[in-house]
């Protein structure tokens, strides 16, 4: 697998994968998180390539199975600023990846992910909804600490905050 910038021509095919992870986190006890506000809209993902920050994986034949946000800096989150029921560990610069989805034709494309963006930063904040059983897991699996509780915008569930530092 390879992760590449998104471009434009890549639009409709991140939305599809868009709209089989709403089937597939309402099918698996997560109906809420992205579900009932049909995120995320296409005009978000528009402005993170434009922005580049939106990111594709692309399987070994160069066909996009995955997509996320990725951004690094300081503070770059906003609703990371105030965390409850915890604390963040870490008060270095950090990454952060946001809207992580595979279209489920390959295992290992969230994992595969996750990891580029820890290897871009050293440093990954994530947050993800609490009936997000699938991500919680795999998470924990890729050894993220969770840290507390964080809100969105977006809606007034509450998320879940992880958070893991590269050993130097």
């Amino acid at each position: 697998m390879v992760i590449r910038h998104s471009t434009p021509q890549d639009l409709e095919r991140i939305m599809d994968i868009y709209a089989g992870a709403r089937r597939f986190m309402a099918e698996h006890g997560n109906p809420y998180q992205w579900g009932p506000t049909n995120w995320p809209p296409e005009a978000l993902i528009r402005a993170d390539i434009r922005a580049g920050n939106s990111y594709v994986c692309l399987n070994d034949k160069a066909s996009v199975i995955g997509t996320f946000f990725f951004d690094q800096g300081k503070d770059i989150e906003p609703t990371y600023r105030e965390i409850t029921e915890g604390a963040w560990l870490d008060d270095s610069p950090y990454g952060v990846v946001h809207r992580i989805a595979g279209d489920g034709s390959e295992k290992g494309i969230g994992t595969f992910c996750i990891n580029w963006a820890l290897s871009q930063c050293g440093h990954l904040r994530i947050d993800t909804h609490g009936n997000n059983i699938v991500m919680q897991n795999l998470l924990r699996k890729l050894g993220f600490v969770r840290c507390g509780i964080i809100y969105v915008t977006e809606d007034d569930y509450p998320r879940l905050a992880f958070e893991k530092t590269k050993p130097a």
